[in-house]
């Protein structure tokens, strides 16, 4: 390994963050900073159970600054280390980053089935899923507060990675090649982020009236490394391809979990002279397009996030 950068990791909960750096950390023989079990800690120093801990938070500053402070002295160290953390990508300037993203009723579906703890105890998949988001929101809030730092901005990364169907091996052999120029290394040097998406979870931006077999026949058993990245639009929680269609078709028929793309635009930056990525995917993530797709490739997507709102 010749890269000596460290790697950041960054997820909501049920995005397997934990579960990524440590066989991440593993494989590379790098040491593991987990943020968590460090807030866990402090916790117990305190005689307070971390979910108290984190009440006590919203109300004192200071303990947000402590860890805080803590990640920035570890980053300026100079040692090389694998973090799971939810703002490391702030602190270590010069890491590789890797932002992992999990579809949120999946999300809820993994944390729903841990074992009960004091931060983390739901009923029922609804409410583990609003209450997730919850969280994210008021987490990305309190960074953006302080630090004037968007998680939800994928530019902030090198890598976001889609763990809602591909299992821990294989995104962490994603991640890997990525880290060590053996994937996807022209956009990682010159227009990262690198985006490796579940193609279940792209919307089609343009009617299909057949799904094209011979491509996908051709595509048969190729991986991440063996495709061309789609050209992928950002708006909200949601990725839509702009330009790409056969090759996204070709491998939602082969069913593939993980398919490079480039990002050409996300929120208000332009993917034409007239729309931003935002109004590009009100304009043409429409119902009938989706309907469209589904039918052609007999299967049902993820609902999307803004598509209903937007054409309100």
């Amino acid at each position: 390994m010749t890269n000596h950068r460290s790697v950041v990791i960054n997820g909501d909960l049920g995005s397997g963050k934990s579960t990524v750096s440590v066989e991440l950390a593993s494989r590379l023989g790098l040491r593991r900073i987990s943020v968590g079990d460090m807030y866990r800690e402090m916790a117990q120093r305190r005689g307070m159970t971390a979910l108290q801990l984190n009440l006590h938070a919203e109300l004192d500053d200071a303990i947000d600054s402590a860890v805080d402070n803590l990640q920035s002295e570890i980053a300026s160290s100079g040692e090389q280390l694998i973090v799971d953390s939810r703002l490391a990508w702030f602190f270590f300037h010069e890491a590789f980053k890797v932002h992992l993203i999990t579809e949120p009723n999946e999300a809820a579906r993994r944390v729903l089935g841990r074992p009960h703890s004091e931060v983390e105890n739901y009923a029922s998949l609804e409410e583990a899923r609003k209450n997730l988001h919850s969280r994210s929101e008021s987490e990305r809030m309190r960074f953006l507060t302080r630090y004037g730092a968007d998680k939800y901005r994928l530019r902030n990364y090198d890598l976001v990675a889609d763990s809602t169907r591909a299992n821990p091996t294989q995104v962490v052999d994603a991640v890997q090649a990525a880290f060590e120029g053996r994937l996807g290394a022209e956009i990682l040097r010159e227009r990262a982020p690198l985006l490796l998406l579940d193609p279940m979870r792209i919307y089609p931006t343009r009617t299909i009236d057949y799904a094209d077999e011979t491509l996908a026949q051709e595509l048969a058993g190729a991986g991440p490394a063996d495709l061309e990245p789609l050209a992928i639009g950002h708006s909200g929680q949601d990725y839509y391809v702009i330009d790409g269609h056969r090759r996204l078709s070709a491998a939602v028929q082969n069913g593939l979990h993980l398919v490079p793309g480039l990002l050409l635009a996300e929120s208000e930056e332009p993917v034409t002279n007239r729309l931003s990525a935002n109004d590009y995917f009100r304009a043409h993530v429409t119902p009938e397009v989706i309907e469209a797709w589904e039918r052609v490739h007999h299967t049902e997507l993820h609902s999307p996030s803004e598509v209903h709102a937007g054409q309100q």
